[in-house]
């Protein structure tokens, strides 16, 4: 299946479309990561030819392949009984008011239940996720499943998305901001509305009279900025890659200082 490479803009000469970003297998490795519930999709026993859609909490494991603690009694796992393929829609946390500007990836595979051997593992992992899960973990009815990825299509938001090879995807490994993100996106957007308006003026040109930090990763972060009536994304890279909490918080304060000194020497 095409990977990377196939992943496409709606506007392919826009300046934010030339901004590296990392690559769809991490972006979506990330994803899959940071959530925790999923779409499931499975082959209806009872309408044969259609999707059957469920509410599924998933863990994941070492290899980004999700896992299931599912009850014999769900029809989701009577039809995984008769048709092990199936798909999990994850969809990246946080609200706004386009869910279409969010990115999401949906993995396509074989489930089947976990091996005797390989259980505690998965166990682990999965409690570690979802506490209350421990309330029927050791019911007789449940069991814990995992999914043999075998596609990956990712969409990062508007006009970006594409195929992602399955050994890529597995191969891949989360953001490593992915999970200090959303401290990072909540401070920057409570505490430097004015700083995020500023890095849109400076480092993309645009003159925002809005702007919010909707997702960060290594290489940089996107901001959702209006301008005048316009309601659009674009992408500002750091200088450098960061890998923690203390990495952002610097290059940013760097940031800042710069796009000042930009502005300063501009109205010299």
């Amino acid at each position: 299946m095409a990977n990377d490479a196939g992943q496409h803009a709606a506007d392919a000469a826009s300046p934010e479309a030339q901004i590296p970003e990392p690559p769809f297998a991490e972006r979506a490795r990330t994803l899959v990561h940071v959530g925790r519930t999923g779409t499931l999709s499975t082959h209806s026993r009872r309408a044969t030819g259609y999707p059957f859609g469920s509410v599924a909490p998933y863990g994941v494991d070492a290899r980004g392949r999700p896992t299931f603690l599912i009850s014999a009694m769900a029809v989701h796992t009577q039809n995984l009984a008769a048709d092990a393929r199936a798909s999990l829609l994850v969809t990246q946390p946080g609200a706004g008011d386009d869910p279409l500007a969010l990115g999401r990836v949906t993995l396509l595979g074989d489930v089947a239940r976990v091996a005797d051997d390989e259980v505690a593992a998965v166990r682990e992992d999965y409690l570690a996720r979802h506490e209350s899960a421990r309330s029927w973990v050791d019911f007789g009815d449940f069991a814990f499943y995992r999914m043999e990825v075998r596609d990956v299509y990712f969409v990062a938001g508007f006009g970006a998305m594409g195929w992602i090879d399955a050994e890529a995807y597995g191969a891949a490994e989360p953001d490593p901001l992915a999970d200090v993100a959303p401290g990072i996106l909540n401070h920057m957007n409570e505490d430097h509305a004015d700083a995020l308006q500023l890095y849109a003026r400076v480092f993309a040109g645009v003159e925002a009279s809005e702007a919010t930090m909707t997702s960060v990763d290594r290489l940089g972060f996107h901001v959702r900025v209006r301008e005048g009536e316009r309601l659009r994304g674009i992408r500002i890279n750091f200088p450098r890659e960061v890998r923690s909490t203390g990495d952002a918080r610097a290059v940013l304060v760097e940031m800042v200082r710069e796009a000042r000194q930009r502005v300063g020497n501009a109205g010299a």
